[in-house]
C-alpha cells in the first residue's frame, strides 16, 4: 500500500506521522523535528523527537519515546536537546517538566514546577535558560505552589475566582494558575528564580519571549488591561539579574513574536496595527533597541510577515508571508529595507538559520504535508530525510482564476481525483477569517474527499491574506457581502469546466468558514448539501460570549453584526444541513450550534443532521473523533450528491 491509499482509508489516513517544530542548534549542527503519532491504544496522538540530518545525508532517527510524549524543544550551548514532557519521573507527578537530552546518555530532569512548563529558551552564550510556569497567584515561591496546588486536588477544587476578562481561551479555562518567568543557570537549573511575580493576565497564552546572547537581559510580550475589558500586547525588558522591567514599547499598537538580534542590542518585532470598524489594521516589522529607543519600522511591503528570525550577521530577517497561495520565505535588509523572495512555491514555518546563512524550515503545500528542508542561500529548496516516507496523494491539484464584476482577479486551488467523467465537487471555504489555502491540513484535508472520487475547491475570496491589504479591506466587517459573491464567482468558473459535475456540488467550512456556509444555506439552493462546523449564527450572541470579546467588538458594531447575522435568513434554508459543534468550543461557543440546531429543526424541517463532541473544542483532536468526523462527513455527501442510502458511522450506533 502506498501513502496515496492511506487517504481511502480512514484508519491508515490517521497513522500518517505529522510533522510539526523545527530546532537548529547554536553550531547548526543538529536539527531537531516534532512528530505527532498515534499511541499503542489508538485514542490519541503522542509527540515525539527526531533528528534530521542538516546535510541530507543519513536517515531521521528517533531520539525521545515515552506514552505521554515530548515536545516544545530547545538547544543548550553546547548542543544538548532541551525537551518538555509529562513522562514518568521519581516523584510520581504527571505535569510537564523540563528534560535534558544529552549527546549520549538517558534523559535528565532539570525542572519540574507543578503547573508546567512552557516557552523554554536559552541564552546562545551564557546558556542561562528561561522557562514560562503557570503558578498559582498567591504563591510565593516553587514549595508553595505545589503545597497548593495539592491542597486543591486533595479537596477536588476546580473554581477560579476571576477580577478581569478574559476568563477561557480557545478549548481551556484561564487560571488560576497564571504564566511568570523562571530563570536558572546552565547545567543547574534546581533553584529556578522567579522573574515576574504573579502578574495576572500580563504573559497570556500566546505570549513570548527571547532572551539575550549574554543572558543578561529577556525580552517578552506584556498584555496590559484597557478600559472596555480589553486589553494590548506590549513589549518590555526584564533584568535577569535583578527581574527589574522596563517599556520598550507601548502603544495603540500589538506587539508580538520579539527576537533578539546575534550582538543583543536589536529586537525584531511584529507589530499589528489596531483595526477599527472601519478599517482592517496593518501588520508589519520593526525593530526596537534593548537598551529603550523609539521602534524603527521596516518596510515589508504589502505582506503580513511572522516567524522573524535574524541572519548571523545581524544585518538581516528572514520571515514567511502568504503570498498568491503560497507562504514563501522573504529576505528584508534592516538598513535599506529591501525586500527580497527566497523561495517560490509551497508554505514554509518555523525558520531557522545556522551560522552559515543556511535557512532550516518545514516546507509543505496544499499537496503535500510538513517536512524539514533545507534553503540555501541562493534559494535552492532541498528536501531533508524525514521520519517517514513522502506522502503521495490520490490526485493532482491545479489552479482556478476568475475576476468579479469590478475586474479583482480571484484564484483557488482545485484538487481532482484521478477519475473519468465529470466528478461531483465540494467548495471549502476556510476559517480566520482572514487566511488562506495555502499549506497543508489534517484536519480539513480534502484528499481524503479526492480519493472518494470527489474535486475539492480551495478558494481565497475577500478577506484572504496574500493579495495585499486592500484584498482583506473588501470584506472587513462585510462577512456576507463580497467575500460571498468572490465565492459564487470562483465556483461558477470551477463548475464551467468539463471535469466538474455542476448538479453535484456541496459547501463547507469550519469557523468563519462555518459562518459562510451558513450564509450560503441562506442566500442560494445551488448546492445539495452544506457542512457548517464550529460556526457562527447569531452575531449578537457571538460577540459577548466569544473567549477574545474585545477583539470582535473592534471590527463588528451592533449594527454590522445584525446586518450580517446568517440566523436571520433561516427561513430560506432549503439545503440539508449537517451541524458539527465541541461543546469545549471556546472561541465559537458551543450555544451558536445549538441556537442554529434549534432554528433549523424547528423552522425548517429537512434532512438536517448534528454532530455534537462533547470533549472536543474548535478543532476536533482525538483519533477516534478524527474518525467519526470524516465517516459522518462522508456520509452525508454521499447521500446528498452521489445518491447513497444514509448510513452513518457503527461507531454512532
Amino acid at each position: 500500500m502506498t501513502t496515496g491509499d492511506l487517504f481511502a482509508d480512514l484508519d491508515g489516513f490517521v497513522t500518517l506521522p505529522r510533522v510539526a517544530g523545527l530546532w537548529l542548534s547554536p553550531d547548526g549542527q543538529r536539527l531537531v523535528v516534532g512528530v505527532s503519532t498515534l499511541n499503542h491504544d489508538r485514542t490519541r496522538f503522542v509527540s515525539a523527537l527526531w533528528e534530521v540530518d542538516p546535510a541530507g545525508e543519513w536517515p531521521a532517527r528517533r531520539l525521545t519515546r515515552s506514552d505521554e510524549g515530548e515536545g516544545g524543544a530547545a538547544f543548550t550551548k553546547d548542543g544538548d536537546v532541551l525537551f518538555v514532557s509529562a513522562r514518568p519521573r521519581p516523584d510520581k507527578k504527571d505535569s510537564l517538566a523540563l528534560w535534558r537530552l544529552p549527546r549520549t546518555g538517558e534523559p535528565e530532569l532539570l525542572a519540574a514546577p507543578p503547573g508546567g512548563v512552557r516557552g523554554v529558551v536559552v541564552a546562545r552564550e551564557a546558556g542561562t535558560v528561561v522557562l514560562g510556569a503557570p503558578m498559582l497567584p498567591s504563591a510565593d515561591s516553587p514549595e508553595k505552589d505545589e503545597e497548593l496546588h495539592r491542597r486543591r486536588r486533595d479537596a477536588a477544587v476546580k473554581a477560579i475566582l476571576h477580577d478581569e476578562f478574559p476568563v477561557r481561551y480557545w478549548d481551556h479555562d484561564l487560571g488560576p494558575a497564571r504564566t511568570r518567568l523562571l530563570a536558572g543557570r546552565p547545567g543547574d537549573l534546581r533553584d529556578l528564580r522567579d522573574l515576574t511575580g504573579h502578574v495576572g493576565r500580563a504573559i497570556h497564552d500566546d505570549a513570548s519571549w527571547d532572551i539575550t546572547p549574554d543572558g543578561r537581559t529577556i525580552v517578552t510580550t506584556w498584555a496590559v488591561a484597557e478600559p472596555g475589558a480589553s486589553q494590548r500586547a506590549t513589549l518590555v525588558a526584564i533584568d535577569v539579574e535583578t527581574g527589574a522591567r522596563r517599556v520598550l514599547a507601548d502603544d495603540d499598537h500589538e506587539y508580538d513574536q520579539p527576537r533578539i538580534s546575534p550582538d543583543g542590542t536589536l529586537v525584531a518585532v511584529v507589530v499589528r496595527e489596531r483595526p477599527t470598524a472601519e478599517r482592517i489594521g496593518d501588520n508589519w516589522l520593526a525593530v526596537v533597541p534593548v537598551a529603550g529607543g523609539t521602534a524603527r519600522r521596516l518596510e515589508n511591503g504589502d505582506r503580513w510577515p511572522h516567524s522573524a528570525q535574524w541572519t548571523p550577521d545581524g544585518t538581516a530577517l528572514v520571515f514567511v508571508a502568504d503570498h498568491r497561495g503560497h507562504a514563501p520565505l522573504w529576505r528584508i535588509t534592516i538598513a535599506t529595507n529591501e525586500v527580497t523572495r527566497l523561495t517560490e512555491t509551497g508554505a514554509f514555518s518555523a525558520p531557522k538559520i545556522a551560522p552559515d546563512g543556511t535557512i532550516y524550515a518545514l516546507h509543505s503545500g496544499v499537496d503535500h504535508p510538513p517536512a524539514p528542508c533545507r534553503v540555501t542561500t541562493d534559494g535552492q529548496v532541498q528536501p531533508l530525510q524525514g521520519p517517514g516516507p513522502a506522502v503521495q496523494v490520490p490526485g493532482t491539484i491545479e489552479e482556478v482564476t476568475a475576476a468579479t464584476a469590478e475586474g479583482v482577479p480571484l484564484r483557488a486551488w482545485l484538487a481532482l481525483p484521478d477519475t473519468d467523467g465529470p466528478a461531483p465537487m465540494l467548495l471549502w471555504i476556510h476559517g480566520g477569517p482572514i487566511g488562506s489555502w495555502n499549506d497543508w491540513h489534517w484536519r480539513w484535508n480534502p484528499w481524503v474527499a479526492v480519493a472518494r472520487g470527489y474535486a475539492v475547491l480551495l478558494p481565497d475570496p475577500a478577506i484572504s491574506t496574500g493579495y495585499g491589504l486592500d484584498f482583506i479591506q473588501r470584506g472587513w466587517g462585510q462577512w456576507g457581502g463580497t467575500p460571498y459573491t468572490d465565492l459564487m464567482t470562483i465556483t461558477d468558473a470551477a463548475v464551467a469546466r468539463a471535469n466538474i459535475d455542476e448538479t453535484r456540488t456541496a459547501a463547507m467550512g469550519g469557523s468563519y468558514g462555518g459562518y459562510m456556509a451558513n450564509w450560503v444555506a441562506g442566500h442560494t439552493d445551488r448546492f445539495r448539501a452544506i457542512v457548517t462546523h464550529a460556526s457562527l449564527w447569531h452575531m449578537d450572541q457571538m460577540g459577548s460570549t466569544t473567549d477574545g470579546a474585545y477583539e470582535w467588538v473592534r471590527e463588528m458594531t451592533p449594527e454590522k453584526a445584525a446586518e450580517q447575522s446568517p440566523h436571520r435568513f433561516v427561513d430560506r434554508v432549503s439545503t440539508p444541513m449537517l451541524v458539527i459543534h465541541g461543546d469545549k468550543d471556546y472561541r465559537v461557543p458551543i450555544g451558536q450550534a445549538l441556537t442554529l440546531w434549534w432554528d433549523l429543526t424547528s423552522r425548517n424541517a429537512g434532512e438536517h443532521k448534528f454532530l455534537y463532541f462533547p470533549d472536543e473544542g474548535h478543532w476536533i483532536e482525538q483519533p477516534g473523533h478524527v474518525k467519526v468526523w470524516y465517516e459522518t462527513v462522508l456520509a452525508f455527501l454521499a447521500h446528498h450528491l452521489l445518491g447513497a442510502r444514509w448510513q452513518p458511522p457503527e461507531m454512532l450506533g
